[in-house]
């Protein structure tokens, strides 16, 4: 038995202790392959495997080092002592010779080796004395990193020392590993998540920016909820797993919206372009017909009347002819004032019926009518500016997200995105759409979402075919719709008293 060794049984320590001893550390392995086993970042694993493989093999402190192969380095995002990253290359220092060789090194003093840099413990103002450093191999016996254990506590490092932390490096190899592989599906995640978002503010560029809005609103207001003192969401909380989830499920809430029709998508009028152009023709006509009218009753009187009268009957036709065509030019501005949408729903379009009874001659002397039916119907639409017909469509949306969230194999954390993003048009009073279900029926996650999507909708000012609404108003909007039962009432008092747009807006 070497000097190590000595140190470590001495005669004080009986078979017995020593035993338990060794059963203790054991034990301390398995539970720390179990919590690495539950780590997913590495920002969390890290540091555990350095504080239980410094208990383990009872050294001041350790280092982790994992290779990356593609740099010929080794890098260190937690090295004791030191702040920034760590970076080494392959074959130098004791680590670098360790993960080149894959051989133990385990010396009394690192001073006396020559691959020890004592720049180290210049920076760190630190004094190295012992050092064992073992290779981490993965199931297939390759070196994917090292750990190295500093200043023994009993002076030296012995073989059940090397033997304890070779065992702890297998475990922690797996562990990274993993948590490498989720830090990786994290990020095709979330990768995949932002190039739907902008393949949805490609099909309409008018809302761009609203998806990560409500999503901001939407994560704000859950953060909120958390902290509420009272109410019937005093005890709710969520992990950062599920966080990301109302996150991605707000990020993809209106990916269906490819499947709508782009006219219907972007359309900002009731009308559309060429019919209002169509429409706006039809009443140039009835000017141009009511001015070949009053030319020809002004030849008829003159042929009547004589050629004395012409002043007379040129005075009389002229301001018949401005009543005409201001009767043309003011229903021609009412039709464009119904052509407007609105956020609220108005009425007032009792006129239109009016003047669908107005016509022109077209040039065989045919009367036509200046607003058809099918006018009179789309400009009588009381709130925004869609048909019921095209609403269905737009409502279909939400339909076609689920449907296409559903294909995703979403991790077990965020098995829930679909669900999620599918409710947020569901009101509390079971109108909503598109499945009409009760507020028991909606996730709570997907009625926060309701809000803030409502929210931004209104005071959202990119879109072209209605002003922002001030926050103020909106609110009031809010206000009435959760007093009326259609969203969660609790919910929009902690968005209020949370100030949840200014939390949002700063979060971003």
């Amino acid at each position: 038995m070497d000097h190590d060794q000595d140190e470590k049984t001495s005669p004080s320590m009986s078979p017995l202790k020593q035993a338990l001893r060794r059963v203790d550390k054991l034990q301390a392995i398995l539970e720390v392959a179990k919590a690495m086993a539950a780590a997913h970042s590495l920002d969390a694993l890290l540091p555990l495997i350095l504080r239980e493989a410094a208990r383990v093999v009872e050294a001041d402190r350790c280092s982790l080092f994992i290779l990356d192969r593609q740099r010929g380095e080794l890098w260190s995002r937690v090295a004791q002592g030191a702040k920034q990253e760590i970076r080494v290359p392959l074959g130098q220092g004791i680590a670098g010779s360790v993960a080149q060789k894959g051989e133990v090194v385990n010396l009394r003093d690192a001073y006396e080796d020559p691959r020890f840099n004592r720049d180290w413990d210049v920076k760190t103002n630190y004094r190295t004395k012992s050092v064992l450093c073992v290779p981490m191999r993965d199931t297939h016996g390759e070196v994917t990193g090292v750990i190295q254990a500093l200043n023994a506590v009993d002076g030296a490092f012995d073989e059940e020392d090397v033997e304890l932390l070779i065992a702890l490096g297998g475990q922690a190899a797996q562990a990274i590993e993993n948590a490498m592989l989720h830090e990786d599906i994290s990020r095709l995640f979330e990768g995949f998540v932002q190039a739907s978002v902008m393949a949805i503010e490609s099909r309409d560029p008018t809302t761009a920016g609203h998806s990560g809005r409500v999503a901001s609103l939407t994560v704000s207001l859950a953060e909120a909820t958390e902290q509420a003192p009272a109410g019937p969401f005093k005890d709710l909380r969520f992990s950062s797993d599920q966080i990301q989830e109302i996150r991605y499920a707000s990020l993809l809430h209106d990916f269906g919206k490819i499947g709508v029709r782009e006219p219907v998508l972007v359309k900002a009028e009731k009308l559309y372009p060429h019919e209002l152009e169509v429409l706006k023709q039809r009443f140039d006509l009835a000017r141009k017909d009511r001015q070949m009218a009053s030319m020809v009753r002004r030849l008829d009187a003159v042929k009547l009347r004589g050629d004395r009268a012409v002043e007379e009957i040129d005075q009389e036709e002229n301001e018949r002819l401005v009543r005409e065509l201001k009767e043309v030019d003011d229903a021609l501005d009412f039709v464009l004032q119904c052509n407007r949408p609105t956020v609220l729903a108005q009425g007032g379009f009792e006129r239109l019926s009016g003047l669908s009874g107005l016509s022109y001659n077209d040039s065989r002397e045919r009367p036509q009518m200046l607003l058809t039916p099918n006018d009179v119907q789309v400009l009588s639409i009381p709130r925004g500016s869609l048909s019921p017909t095209e609403r269905r469509e737009i409502e279909s949306h939400v339909t076609h997200t689920f449907r296409f969230l559903s294909q995703i194999p979403w991790t077990r954390t965020l098995k829930r995105v679909p669900e999620i993003a599918y409710a947020h048009h569901e009101k509390l009073d079971g109108k909503g759409y598109p499945r009409a279900v009760m507020s028991e029926q909606i996730p709570v996650q997907s009625k926060m979402m309701a809000i803030s999507d409502i929210y931004d909708a209104l005071t959202a000012s990119d879109r072209p075919y209605k002003k922002a609404v001030p926050h103020d108003l909106a609110l009031d909007i809010l206000r009435k719709e959760s007093e009326s039962g259609q969203l969660d009432k609790d919910l929009f008092r902690i968005f209020v008293e949370a100030d949840v747009p200014k939390r949002a807006l700063k979060a971003r």
